[in-house]
């Protein structure tokens, strides 16, 4: 059987620099109906665990240690068994929430992950965050980005652990260059296409976004 894309929104906190915001999350699975990765466990784990439907869940993927992607990660996994999965450079702001428990795995650029016959590849994508990264499943025709990539610009990069310029790079040089149809399933919002965002990077770049 062909692996899908299930999609559930989650809504909580996000916390950082002393201030906080009430934020709706979007939480992505990737599978058949035997087994699925989780990309992104935010605020509710129950809600995840349903989802899943009684899959053998193979991966909880971070995209990036923000709060609001991790809070229910180690939930999730007590409840499943899978691993937790995070680059290695966003270990500081996991440790931030998570301070007693550490990931299972590290995430790491060009890493290939396969699920119910769907390949994802680790693109390490910082700026938003240091660790940030993004999945690319061709056979799927996208590419789940995180906190990296909106429709209509970048992720923000006004806290701390994250650039403007370097979250820039990473859109032109890992993301923009992928084929224009690809559909770009964000960590918050609406979808879109690299073929729609590819346009504006200059503006973005005067923006300052």
């Amino acid at each position: 059987m062909a692996a899908r894309i299930d999609h559930l929104v989650t809504s909580g906190t996000f916390a950082l620099d002393g201030g906080e915001w009430d934020v709706d999350n979007n939480v992505w699975i990737v599978g058949d109906d035997t087994e699925a990765v989780v990309i992104d466990a935010a605020h509710d784990a129950a809600a995840i665990e349903d989802a899943l439907g009684g899959r053998r869940l193979r991966a909880i993927i971070c995209t990036h240690a923000h709060n609001d992607h991790i809070d229910a990660a180690p939930a999730l996994a007590d409840a499943t068994g899978a691993p937790i999965l995070l680059h290695p450079d966003d270990l500081p702001l996991w440790k931030r929430t998570h301070p007693d428990r550490a990931p299972d795995g590290e995430l790491a650029d060009g890493q290939e992950i396969t699920v119910a016959g769907t390949t994802l590849t680790v693109l390490h994508t910082p700026g938003h965050a240091p660790g940030a990264v993004c999945l690319y499943a061709p056979g799927l025709a996208t590419v789940f980005t995180g906190d990296t990539l909106f429709q209509g610009g970048p992720g923000a990069t006004g806290r701390s652990f994250s650039s403007f310029p370097v979250i820039v790079d990473s859109i032109r040089d890992r993301l923009l260059t992928l084929d224009p149809e690809t559909a770009v399933r964000t960590g918050h919002g609406d979808s879109t296409t690299i073929g729609a965002e590819a346009p504006h990077l200059e503006e973005w770049i005067a923006r300052g976004h």
